[in-house]
């Protein structure tokens, strides 16, 4: 016999129902007619179809346009403390699972795709960096950060830390302020830099300072793809941030890596990881805008390369700029084209789920016709099993990576 509902309820459209049923956790809040009951923010509400069927149960957020996420639909689940840590067992279980030997350093927790909406965990070895970017999850800090723990030690595996990265201007669409530093009431080193080791490869992670949160695990293995066709060639990584594409094509056997990148932080952070791992002789690392780069090399005709990795910033962060980025991705595509020998190789990708698959595929194409060479898919890639893509909910498969011969 289903529970006794205590919840407010919130009535929605037949687009939401049908989103919902979809596998979508999301309710906007044009989406919502109806609401009974008395809500605070972060508050469980009851989701009801038109007809008064009930369709999940999720968390409010009162000024965010995504005014409810689900969190499931069983209406005997009483979404208390057991609920989350059961969910964030689950997470850590498949990560122990898909992950093997890089379970150390892999992202733990990825928001919906394992039904925690608006909540990123990254370990990098005895750190946890996390982020929230949910009222309701904000709410309940206090449960989720002692019982990860938990779970983790029950594994053996030790935790120094959680250092919290919820710095980004989202947070104010939740009404929530701004944090990052070490989550308080646990024990924590006074160092904000660690060191992982990833496809044989050291990095120092900057968790305080650095990019999201403080490394890009989701191209772990995409890296490892690209290294395995560097022995031999000269490579050149575009938009190498702190040098991990260029470090993995040289630890490949690559003859020549230069890395470009217009920030000098990072191109800095690039330099003592490459020291760190002993190839600094073997990677130039140059300054310089990549759009501006790559036309120079076009307009000049040579062809120093036979192997070109873009790793772009994402180029568009909503539906409305995605034109905008499209000519972005298709200017700097095509100008690796032009500039590739015939028989050289070439890899791509795209970070923005906004950029799907087939709009990033068709790019791909018309930059092939235009610049009059054929491309040769050898693999088309997405992130790292521990950022795992949830059918239903396209926000979740948001990494695009080809890698091609060009003919």
């Amino acid at each position: 016999m289903k529970a006794e509902r205590s919840y407010p309820r919130f009535t929605v459209t037949k687009k939401a129902e049908a989103s919902l049923r979809g596998g979508h956790p999301w309710v906007y809040d044009t989406e919502i007619t109806d609401i009974q009951g008395k809500t605070e923010n972060g508050c469980l509400v009851d989701v009801l179809s038109s007809k008064g069927t009930y369709l999940g149960t999720g968390l409010l957020s009162e000024k965010s346009k995504i005014r409810v996420r689900v969190l499931a639909a069983n209406a005997n689940e009483t979404f208390g403390a057991a609920f989350f840590e059961r969910r964030l067992r689950y997470a850590v279980d498949y990560r122990r699972e898909v992950m093997g030997s890089d379970f150390s350093c892999c992202r733990l927790v990825f928001g919906e795709a394992d039904g925690l909406p608006g909540l990123t965990v990254d370990r990098f070895g005895g750190i946890l960096v996390v982020q929230i970017l949910s009222y309701g999850m904000e709410i309940r800090r206090s449960i989720l950060f002692p019982a990860l723990v938990r779970i983790l030690e029950e594994y053996g595996e030790k935790i120094d830390g959680i250092y919290e990265r919820s710095d980004v201007a989202l947070r104010e669409r939740e009404g929530l302020p701004q944090r990052k530093g070490w989550v308080d009431g646990m024990t924590h080193p006074d160092a904000t830099v660690t060191e992982i080791v990833e496809n044989g490869i050291r990095y120092a992670v900057d968790f305080e300072n650095g990019q999201k949160t403080g490394f890009f695990l989701d191209q772990k293995y995409n890296r490892r793809a690209a290294a395995s066709l560097s022995r031999g060639r000269r490579v050149l990584d575009c938009f190498t941030h702190t040098g991990s594409f260029a470090l993995n094509a040289a630890a490949g056997g690559a003859v020549r890596v230069d890395a470009v990148d217009i920030s000098e932080t990072a191109l800095s952070a690039a330099r003592e990881n490459a020291a760190r791992n002993g190839c600094s002789d073997r990677i130039d690392w140059i300054r310089a805008d990549v759009f501006d780069y790559l036309r120079a090399l076009a307009w000049s005709h040579e062809k120093p390369y036979d192997f070109i990795i873009l790793d772009p910033p994402a180029f568009t962060k909503s539906r409305k700029t995605v034109g905008n980025a499209a000519n972005g991705y298709r200017e700097i595509n095509s100008l690796a084209m032009r500039i590739l020998p015939r028989g050289g190789y070439f890899a791509t990708c795209s970070c923005s789920h906004f950029m799907r698959d087939d709009l990033f595929r068709q790019m791909l194409a018309e930059c092939a016709l235009k610049t009059g060479i054929k491309l040769r898919q050898i693999e088309a890639r997405g992130a790292a099993p521990d950022h795992p893509v949830l059918w239903g909910v396209p926000e979740t498969d948001y990494l695009k990576f080809y890698l091609f011969q060009v003919e």
